[in-house]
């Protein structure tokens, strides 16, 4: 056999053990006579000693092993002389009686280690390399036992994985499809999955009555940190329920990956917060509430007093960030600065310091009087050694989101966003609609399928903006990690949503007839949820970025480097699926 034991196994109570390891050379070192071999695999590091003096020959060849040599290794478990502390094997060393060459390796292009000097680019061109690293490695563990926790805790309450089709209709609503023509339908196409919304929909008019799935799925959009253009879903969907018993029962299974895989024991309700307020108060739909700095709106206190760029705002609003009077001019300048970026897109930001004695000192002290100043103050409940920061613009809802950067910024600046401090919260109540000016009408502000609050149907024929979604999204840390709602289950109400989205009977009946025909067969009361595998994955490995919790991800352009893919297809298989392909200029 291979081994016997792998390079993370072997103990101090193995000693005088005869023993085969395995794995890739780490690194060599030559000290005098001895030659010392760390030896590598998923497991652990377990060092190898080769003696010049008890065998020349095999020391010799020990000496020529290069970086990620793949070698097999017989010899005898020894207590090292010198410990190292900081393995799990530290304790003991093999010395080598046997040595085998299963293959050589070139020199890797960076260091496999936890930290390496290769950067993403390359990391991820030799991804099967960066694989290797602990640190890598670590996050598909994690990943592994997050996946395995999940089944148990929903099997354990009756839910039924289900696999779901892979290839699918296309619906253009909301993000792209990603589409794959079909060469024995000319001129058709598949749609990769952007979610199994409508599939476990149906599911629930089957009677499965609680449905689960790991299922992969797929959006053609614009990259960040938190995207990949394929990621996985922890889908869940529940019969003859409403909102409360859904996130109640989804509260459950983050409670239960918390204490099983980061040993973190939640006993209070997660917080609430509807969309309303955490627009209000904190400029964002997943508001970070590790910390506090809710917004202040300041209209009534600092309009009219001559400063026209509050006089013109529409909006005026601050921070107060605790302590933080102590910033000097050079960090305050580059605040403003960070608000200027174009990603950002303030025109500007003012400060104004509490100081010791209670005074306010701003940097538009000529525009307002103490008094003024002191009523800003009270509006914050600031105290001495705090400073008030305070943005200002035309549109309402685009200044609190670059006030809510600013306090992002701020938060991090102060140490308030720890990793390793988790807050969770549900935000509920979002509008089912949003108004889009370019198609000059509504959008689901989730998706068409959401049903409005029960106490606001009525409002549909009249004021639509106004309606509210049965759904709701779980934050943590300021990152979404899981969002759903309670499911429109009759076909009335679903055909005046697909009315208002701007459908035409045809066009609904065209990209959602199966749904609305398998309604008229009895379809239950229904809702769900769904979690991202991968954010939940990067929120407990404290990343800043999804990518390294997926085992092969694409970089920031949708591009996979290792593979070269996307590319463009031969001719033959262009001939083959009925495709020309005319590019347009840029």
């Amino acid at each position: 056999m291979f081994r016997t034991y792998t390079c993370g196994e072997l103990r101090i109570s193995d000693v005088n053990k005869q023993v085969t390891l395995s794995g890739w050379v780490q690194r060599t070192r030559k000290m005098g006579a001895m030659t010392f071999v760390d030896l590598r695999d998923r497991y652990g590091i377990t060092q190898l000693v080769f003696n010049e003096e008890n065998n020349a020959e095999l020391c010799e060849r020990a000496n020529k092993l290069g970086r990620e040599f793949v070698i097999q290794v017989v010899g005898t478990v020894n207590e090292r002389f010198s410990k190292n502390n900081h393995i799990p094997t530290g304790e003991i060393e093999i010395i080598v009686s046997q040595l085998t060459i299963l293959n050589s390796a070139m020199t890797p292009p960076f260091t496999i280690e936890d930290h390496t000097d290769g950067g993403d680019d390359i990391r991820m061109k030799y991804r099967y390399l960066d694989l290797r690293r602990n640190t890598v490695r670590y996050n598909l563990e994690l990943r592994h036992k997050m996946t395995i926790e999940v089944r148990k805790y929903l099997d354990e309450l009756g839910f039924l994985e289900v696999e779901t089709p892979i290839l699918i209709g296309s619906t253009p609503e909301g993000a792209r499809d990603f589409v794959v023509p079909s060469r024995m339908n000319p001129g058709q196409f598949y749609a990769l999955p952007q979610s199994p919304q409508t599939l476990k929909q149906l599911l629930m008019v089957s009677g499965f009555d609680r449905y689960f799935q790991i299922a992969k799925c797929f959006r053609d959009e614009d990259l960040r940190a938190d995207r990949q253009p394929e990621f996985t879903q922890i889908d869940c969907e529940m019969s003859f329920v409403e909102q409360e018993d859904i996130i109640q029962t989804f509260e459950g299974l983050a409670k239960h990956l918390f204490k099983s895989i980061r040993g973190i024991e939640i006993n209070e309700p997660f917080q609430r917060m509807s969309w309303a307020d955490a627009m209000k108060y904190y400029g964002s739909d997943k508001p970070d509430i590790r910390f506090g700095m809710p917004f202040v709106e300041l209209m009534d206190v600092l309009k009219g007093h001559g400063f026209s760029v509050f006089d013109n705002a529409a909006y005026v609003g601050g921070i107060c960030a605790e302590g933080a009077a102590t910033y000097t001019r050079k960090q305050l300048d580059a605040l403003t600065d960070f608000v200027k970026r174009p990603q950002i897109g303030a025109k500007g930001m003012v400060y104004a310091r509490v100081e010791a004695d209670g005074t306010v000192k701003s940097s538009v002290d000529k525009f307002y009087t103490q008094e003024v100043l002191q009523q800003m103050k009270e509006a914050f409940g600031a105290k001495p050694g705090d400073l008030i920061l305070i943005l200002s613009g035309d549109d309402v809802m685009k200044t609190r989101k670059q006030l809510n950067e600013l306090r992002l910024e701020v938060g991090a600046q102060l140490g308030l966003r720890d990793k390793n401090n988790f807050v969770c919260l549900w935000v509920v109540d979002f509008p089912l609609f949003e108004w889009d000016e370019e198609s000059g009408r509504y959008m689901a502000m989730h998706h068409p399928f959401t049903s409005p609050k029960p106490e606001d149907i009525h409002l549909l024929d009249t004021d639509p903006g106004a309606v509210r979604a049965n759904a709701y999204d779980m934050i943590i840390n300021g990152v979404e990690v899981g969002g759903g709602s309670i499911r429109i289950h009759d076909s009335e109400l679903q055909n005046k949503m697909f009315k208002l989205l701007g459908f035409t009977p045809e066009r609904a009946e065209e990209q959602f007839g199966f749904l609305m025909n398998a309604f008229k067969y009895g379809a239950p009361p229904h809702g769900g949820l769904a979690y991202g595998l991968d954010r939940w994955v990067s929120l407990f490995a404290g990343l800043d970025s999804i990518r390294d919790c997926i085992a092969f991800p694409k970089n920031n352009s949708g591009r996979d480097v290792m593979l070269d893919a996307p590319g463009r297809l031969e001719q033959s298989q262009l001939d083959e699926l009925n495709l020309i392909i005319d590019l347009k200029e840029d």
